[in-house]
């Protein structure tokens, strides 16, 4: 029997994770994918907020295992979160990344809630997870890099007079295919793990002729296939829909990402109750569907509009490698944030473009917004560290 005092501080736990889930939904998850998309004039914010919403719920059911399980149990040793940890670590995220939304500066989600979670933990006694926070910094580090680099070489690869669009629009629409044949989803394998489509192809049809790597490279020609007779059909058509194919994609992974943010911290919590993970999932994937919806729009013209002026070859290059780190990041169950991952490859995309006409990036604008990145990681530690700290000592 659960203990009705337990079942209320759940309860309480739970609103803070829903509060968390609609801050990452109408900050990070709900406005970066499509962001790119919106400043090339592709789809309208009202629209965008609208399908992202949807995308990134499918994407926390079905793809929101991992990071929540590294979240919720990975980040410290020797200890569990407690109700009341869970609870500090998740306000105190939640509202650094409202009051970022709110301002119009992107708060790294994945950085608040990390620090928070931390925080608490070493507050109650844990060890640091050394190993972990070396993955977790390897990703943080590189993504500027890795994002932003790929993404000039892809938007200097779109721009180039002497390759033709009906050719590198269908070689990077292969790549995502390729990319697509090994995303790991929670349907394609028994009970709650995740395969792939191409695992699943060849467990259906029971291998033989049929292997991992040829149901990657054909459905990689399949996409270059169908995207080269769109674009030399009509190639304007055709860059638009790869454009909001793209963003669409990124939304998903969005969700499949940050949807462990607002659910990690609880999942110590739910042992006594048995909760199949799909359910939580699906709790938190309704709470970022929520904050997509009413609170997005706000950051998604922050983000299209302010750091740099997109076009489609350059918002195509920045979702490209932004679609491929944040599915490495789910694979390996790592808290990632979109916000650090979309802003990199927008810049990237931008300088290819720098010194024409709708190819600035605003300095000033990124100097604030890496300020409130490192702000938010070490102000959410020191805050969850410091009000957990008193709050055990007066309970």
């Amino acid at each position: 029997m659960v203990s009705g005092t337990l079942f209320v501080t759940l309860l309480v736990a739970g609103l803070a994770s829903l509060f968390m889930a609609w801050a990452i939904g109408a900050g990070s998850s709900g406005s970066t994918p499509f962001a790119p998309a919106v400043g090339a004039n592709a789809i309208s914010i009202m629209r965008a907020g609208f399908f992202v919403g949807i995308l990134g719920f499918l994407g926390a059911v079905l793809q929101g295992a991992n990071v929540t399980s590294a979240v919720g149990e990975e980040l410290i040793i020797g200890t569990q979160l407690s109700a009341t940890a869970a609870i500090v670590a998740l306000m105190i995220a939640a509202i650094l990344v409202a009051t970022g939304i709110f301002t119009g500066y992107p708060i790294a989600t994945a950085f608040t809630v990390t620090g928070a979670v931390v925080g608490v933990g070493l507050a109650m006694g844990g060890d640091p997870a050394w190993g972990k926070y070396q993955e977790i910094a390897a990703l943080w580090i590189l993504t500027p890099f890795v994002g932003g680099g790929f993404a000039y070489g892809i938007a200097r690869l779109l721009r180039a007079e002497n390759i033709p669009s009906r050719l590198t629009v269908p070689l990077l629409g292969g790549i995502i295919g390729l990319i697509l044949a090994n995303v790991q989803f929670v349907f394609f394998a028994p009970g709650e793990q995740q395969g792939s489509l191409s695992q699943a192809a060849v467990r259906m049809l029971g291998g033989g002729m049929v292997t991992f790597a040829g149901v990657s490279l054909g459905l990689a020609a399949l996409v270059a296939v169908v995207l080269w007779r769109q674009t030399v059909s009509n190639p304007a058509s055709a860059q638009r829909r790869f454009l909001l194919a793209l963003g669409g994609l990124v939304a998903f992974s969005a969700g499949g990402s940050q949807v462990g943010l607002a659910l990690g911290p609880l999942i110590p919590l739910l042992g006594d109750f048995q909760v199949p993970i799909v359910f939580v999932l699906v709790f938190g994937g309704l709470g970022l569907l929520i904050g997509s919806w009413t609170g997005a729009p706000r950051m998604i013209k922050a983000i299209s509009q302010d750091y740099s002026a997109l076009g489609p070859n350059r918002s195509i290059a920045a979702l490209i490698p932004s679609f491929a780190i944040a599915q490495t990041a789910v694979f390996f169950g790592i808290p990632v944030s979109f916000n650090e991952i979309i802003v990199s490859a927008i810049l990237g995309s931008g300088y290819a473009a720098s010194g024409e006409d709708g190819g600035e990036i605003s300095g000033g604008k990124m100097a604030y917004t890496v300020l409130a990145w490192v702000g938010s990681l070490v102000g959410s530690f020191v805050l969850s560290f410091s009000f957990f700290t008193v709050i055990d000592a007066l309970l």
